[in-house]
């Protein structure tokens, strides 16, 4: 058992012991109410510069797996907190990996720090009452006041542009499908081209696509509008991803040039920059969104789904001066979850469609910009 110290940025402290790679890591602390899916919330691109704490007690039952990693490489949030970790996983599902492995060993060999043995509720409801902060977990260094100097020092994740630190190089074709992972398939559709912005995009969003009837292509988030119409898509997907919107700005020129061009489709921080583009402004919440039971209203239908959340910031509709239409409310705190253009075949959620982890209420989005490329509605 290894020591591990939890230090925020207000001062206060929590002590427990380490599960994952030693050494330190700081960023922003957030917390998750997910029951399941920490795999898919670590290797979440959305959670880049982030310290995720899981609200559900036990975490590390069911291993890890190959089939459950949302972007290549390491975990994307930069650590994660539990109550209690269970280092004897069992899954039905872990024996079909390459290589089967617990959440700690999976942690180490990556270098990403986990703290367990703290009172995770108590921090949670810091975190409710405070808002989202710095926070540093250190396994070396156990002097609060050194570990706050670091803290002070370390930018806020407002001043960073994570985006570049997880988006695709080059451009890539995406084929794989819902149907490989328990999901009828879709042979034979006719499949529209549709470019995938990629902000820090998840997979789950590109099997989705894929199950909707696309062909996707994933470029990187830099790419222009001119090199997206010579490629002769159907329509473009602007991709979730971490950080402050108002830092992926260059990408708000593009969006403004491909409007009225091309369906296009926002998720999550791809929602937020199409506000930015139409000239809006966006807010930070409190301590945000992160979890896989928000219920979302949608308005005009009145129907209410329950959706995957992980989001700090959302779009201010009133800023877009009749522009657009509210078509979502998230039922917890009356927020923005969903707008379509009044004129342009222009429309994006602030909630994960996708899931992954989470319900599939949502997932008919994707049919929605189907529909829509194909002059249905």
């Amino acid at each position: 058992m290894i020591k591990a110290i939890l230090a925020l940025a207000d001062g206060t402290v929590f002590e427990g012991t380490s599960f994952g790679a030693q050494g330190e890591t700081m960023g922003e602390l957030v917390f998750n109410t997910s029951m399941t899916g920490y795999q898919e919330i670590l290797t979440d691109p959305s959670y880049k510069g982030q310290i995720v704490t899981m609200t559900y007690p036990q975490i590390g039952n069911y291993g890890v797996n190959d089939e459950d990693i949302e972007s290549a490489g390491p975990p994307k949030a930069e650590g994660i907190i539990v109550k209690e970790y269970v280092d004897f996983p069992s899954s039905w599902r872990a024996g079909r990996s390459s290589e089967t492995k617990s959440l700690g060993d999976y942690l180490k060999q990556y270098g990403t720090v986990g703290l367990s043995g703290i009172d995770t509720r108590a921090l949670t409801v810091h975190l409710r009452d405070n808002g989202a902060m710095k926070g540093i977990i250190s396994t070396e260094d156990f002097y609060v006041g050194s570990l706050l100097e670091k803290l002070r020092s370390h930018p806020d994740i407002s001043l960073i542009n994570l985006v570049s630190k997880v988006t695709t190089t080059k451009p890539y074709e995406w084929t794989q499908n819902l149907w490989e992972r328990g999901f009828e398939q879709t042979e034979g559709v006719k499949r529209s081209k549709v470019v995938v912005y990629d902000f820090g995009i998840k997979r789950n969003i590109l099997r989705n696509l894929v199950y909707a009837g696309f062909a996707p292509i994933v470029v990187p988030a830099a790419t222009t509008a001119e090199e997206v119409l010579e490629m002769g898509c159907d329509a473009v997907l602007l991709g979730n991803g971490p950080g402050d919107p108002q830092n992926v700005a260059f990408a708000c020129e593009n969006i403004r040039k491909l409007s009225g061009k091309k369906p296009i489709l926002g998720i999550c921080l791809g929602h937020q920059l199409i506000g930015l583009a139409l000239g809006g402004s966006t807010y930070k919440l409190k301590f945000g969104h992160h979890g896989g039971n928000h219920p979302v209203m949608d308005l005009e239908t009145g129907k209410v789904e329950i959706t995957s959340q992980n989001h700090n910031y959302c779009v201010d509709i009133e800023s877009l001066k009749g522009q657009v239409r509210l078509t979502h409310k998230n039922l917890y705190d009356g927020t923005e979850e969903g707008m379509i253009h009044t004129e342009l075949p222009l429309f994006s959620v602030q909630y994960h469609p996708e899931a992954g982890p989470g319900p599939n209420d949502a997932a008919h989005i994707f049919m929605k910009l189907k529909n829509m490329t194909e002059g249905k509605i």
